[in-house]
């Protein structure tokens, strides 16, 4: 069982939406995580379905013809047989007035299309921890007004939930923004904190430098000592990339799978190859064993380097296109090196 697997006892999901596809993908997900799934593909058939044997939980597509998902979930809070079971919208709409008729609607959360397993997941669990907790309150408050006795366990269990409500949210957003592996940013994160610092370097006109790297020949390190090795080297590559970079608002981020992204705000293109020379060191005097690199008896690490001054005409693709040419450059020089582009 995985962090995202509940008890069966938690109960089933419901999935509405009128795309096949998204039916078949959320319902993979979820029964791989041990839930159980049931799927509807319009609005007048979930109504029947969740009032005939409610589920624990309900995803609800928002875009649906002749019944919308608003339209459900507010039919579904009329009913007291289905008023308290949980509604995550699921939508492309992504807009602030979507979200808040989603809640005004008797949504608890919402998440926005193309989804990520780990987040639907995540999102998931959460609510049905909640719920589940809610339902336990309420069956333990039913006790104490038969019995004042049960008080202070009443007390507790609140204390409980409230608890558990933190360590859901806490767990979620170190999902949300975290790499599990190395513990740096993730590259949902590093797509966002570039798109902050692009805007922010733009109205301000000072340089946004990125440094691309790549670990060398990380294919023949996984194929010679193993995967596990693999990600034990990942992990100490990426502290040795953070003693690297000295400013708090520099940014480290695992950009795929042996490639490490580093976002420096108003760095100019000097600077930014002094920090990716004093990364490639690091990293170097890590002296991890690679008998089967071509360039050097240890892991080694080429780097691209771009840096420029961002305008509004333009977006952070092409500072990641220009590093990603210098990181090809390194390789092509004989890996081991930083390259740094210039227009």
């Amino acid at each position: 069982m995985n962090n995202h697997q509940v008890p069966p006892s938690f109960g089933d999901i419901l999935i509405v939406d009128d795309h096949p596809d998204n039916l078949r993908v959320l319902s993979a997900i979820l029964t791989g995580s041990g839930y159980k799934v049931r799927k509807a593909i319009n609005g007048q058939l979930a109504l029947k379905v969740a009032q005939n044997s409610p589920p624990a939980l309900i995803l609800l597509d928002i875009l649906m013809p002749e019944m919308d998902g608003y339209e459900v979930s507010s039919l579904l809070k009329t009913h007291p047989q289905t008023a308290e079971i949980p509604v995550i919208f699921i939508s492309a709409l992504d807009d602030v007035f979507d979200k808040v008729k989603a809640f005004d609607a008797g949504g608890v959360d919402y998440i926005t299309k193309p989804f990520q397993s780990a987040e639907v997941l995540a999102r998931i669990k959460n609510q049905i921890i909640l719920r589940n907790l809610y339902l336990q309150l309420q069956k333990q408050a039913q006790k104490i007004a038969e019995q004042n006795v049960l008080l202070q366990q009443e007390i507790k269990n609140r204390k409980q939930a409230e608890s558990a409500l933190v360590e859901a949210n806490i767990e979620l957003q170190r999902l949300a923004s975290l790499d599990s592996l190395t513990g740096i940013a993730n590259r949902r994160q590093f797509n966002e904190s570039l798109n902050r610092e692009w805007q922010r370097m733009a109205r301000e006109q000072l340089p946004l430098s990125l440094i691309l790297g790549d670990i060398d020949y990380f294919k023949k390190y996984n194929d010679t000592y193993g995967h596990l090795a693999g990600d034990f080297c990942l992990q100490q590559v990426a502290q040795a990339i953070c003693r690297a970079i000295k400013r708090p608002a520099d940014i480290l981020a695992r950009y795929g799978g042996e490639e490490f992204a580093v976002i420096l705000p108003n760095t100019k293109a000097e600077g930014s190859l002094k920090v990716a020379e004093a990364i490639r060191h690091e990293v170097l005097n890590l002296k991890i064993a690679h008998a089967q690199s071509a360039v050097n008896q240890y892991v080694t690490l080429s780097l691209g380097v771009f840096s420029v001054v961002p305008q509004d005409t333009s977006d952070p693709s092409i500072l990641i296109a220009a590093a990603d040419k210098g990181l090809y450059e390194a390789k092509e020089q004989g890996r081991n090196r930083s390259i740094v582009k210039t227009f």
